[in-house]
């Protein structure tokens, strides 16, 4: 049989397939593939007909999310905002009655420098896991949280006297030695002294603990992070006096009642958002003044809930990221104590609560983002932005604190507590040496017992 009938008698080949010289006469010479046309199929690809499912931008949550029940609240609307941006830049610089009025103009200036990083950081940033009331209500967070980070970096680099005047630029009021209140000058466990104890600080206490339980969404995570800041308060009270608390004030009014409370309604609203049924509606479907003014109150709750299960103690890399994310917890919370103290700032000054509140702006998407990476790394292939950053300022907060500590508290570690910490960190570490080390190296004898065996 010729070649020719070969080629003839297959269906998938073409008659005038070449035959090279150095194939064999009885079959047919290999067919090589055709050129790849460019483009898409031969279609050319255009910058804005880009695939946004890439592997490295398809990261839950990371990726792009729109909410399509509110069409008009999720279209793009960056050059009107640009142009309405700078008619109110030009007014408020050009106008003379405008800078007249401010009695500091590089006050002015600032706040306008501010808004604008903010402005851009709503239009531009990317979007975080969450999507209601709108992403870019959570992209400002994320500037705010930036914006709050440069300022720590730029305090970092001066000295304690330097930053508490800068802090008078901010608030006038500032820059005045605070003294220190001691919690601890009768402790007898009577009615009358109960109830003087009991101030606005109790509630903050349960409000507090209510958005801790918001952000972790766990029983268990929530008590021990209750227990461990009473029994990190015992360890410092020897440099902050207000850490100096009657032990039923710890024990009863914090943990058993404030933090229980808080912690008890944080997690029932956390049920609730669980087993609720979200079906968004479109603005336009919804029918009446009133079931349109729900609908627009809607927009403020979740559009979905994701249940935490931290299991720190499935392998060692969940338990790595629980402790670790308690001692970030555990450094948020003490961090802002000594802020107050070095920088002679009232606990109820609203640069304090506005950096508690803004914390806890921070750190749900921040866990929301943690707890994505933490069990779903084949996705999540990359730390969060929020997480990154909420990360960065406890970090930068914390080197503040360091620096501007030194000869400011004299009191040496008691020895009592060093031993205590010495043996708690001792129990963390043998902890998963037992656990998860001990069984992974007998199971990698067991193997290598097999192989050395097969191999006689």
């Amino acid at each position: 049989m010729s070649a020719h009938s070969i080629v003839q008698s297959d269906p998938e080949l073409s008659p005038t397939s070449p035959i090279t010289e150095d194939s064999d006469p009885g079959f047919p010479a290999v067919i090589e593939p055709p050129e790849p046309q460019p483009g898409l199929d031969g279609t050319p690809v255009r910058w804005y007909d880009a695939d946004r499912t890439e592997p490295y931008t398809r990261i839950t949550p990371f990726q792009e999310k729109r909410d399509t029940s509110v069409e008009f609240f999720y279209k793009p609307i960056t050059l009107t905002v640009l142009g309405v941006a700078l008619a109110i830049l030009a007014y408020v610089a050009t106008t003379q009655d405008v800078l007249e009025e401010g009695r500091d103009k590089r006050r002015v200036g600032a706040y306008a420098a501010v808004a604008s990083f903010l402005l851009f950081g709503m239009i531009q940033f990317r979007d975080g896991p969450f999507i209601r009331p709108h992403p870019a209500f959570w992209r400002a967070v994320l500037g705010l949280n930036l914006l709050y980070e440069l300022a720590l970096v730029f305090l970092l680099f001066q000295d304690l006297d330097s930053a508490r005047s800068m802090m008078k630029y901010l608030d006038p009021n500032l820059g005045k030695p605070l003294p220190e209140k001691s919690y601890a000058e009768d402790c007898d466990f009577t009615p009358t002294n109960i109830w003087n104890a009991i101030d606005i600080f109790c509630l903050a206490h349960a409000l507090g603990w209510f958005g801790k339980a918001l952000i972790l969404r766990d029983y268990w995570f929530c008590w021990i992070l209750s227990i461990a800041f009473e029994f990190a308060e015992y360890s410092l009270q020897h440099q902050l006096a207000n850490f100096a608390e009657c032990w039923w004030d710890h024990w009863i009014l914090d943990v058993l009642i404030c933090n229980w409370l808080g912690t008890y309604l944080g997690m029932k609203t956390c049920q609730l958002f669980e087993v609720k049924h979200y079906t968004w509606r479109g603005f336009k479907q919804t029918r009446g003044i009133r079931s349109k003014t729900k609908r627009v109150i809607s927009q403020f709750s979740p559009a979905d809930w994701t249940t935490f299960k931290w299991e720190g103690t499935a392998d060692f890399v969940h338990y790595f990221a629980v402790l670790m994310l308690l001692f970030v917890f555990l450094a948020a919370e003490l961090n802002p104590f000594y802020l107050k103290t070095l920088l002679w700032m009232e606990p109820d000054h609203p640069f304090v609560i506005a950096r508690l509140a803004g914390v806890f702006l921070c750190a749900l998407p921040a866990v929301r983002e943690l707890y994505q990476y933490v069990n779903d790394p084949r996705r999540a292939v990359r730390m969060g932005q929020h997480v990154w950053l909420l990360l960065a300022t406890i970090g930068t907060e914390l080197l503040a604190i360091t620096k501007w500590s030194k000869g400011q508290f004299s009191e040496p570690l008691p020895t009592q507590v060093k031993w205590a910490w010495t043996l708690g960190g001792a129990l963390l570490v043998l902890y998963p040496v037992f656990q998860f080390g001990l069984p992974s190296a007998r199971r990698y004898l067991r193997r290598e017992q097999r192989k050395q065996k097969k191999t006689q």
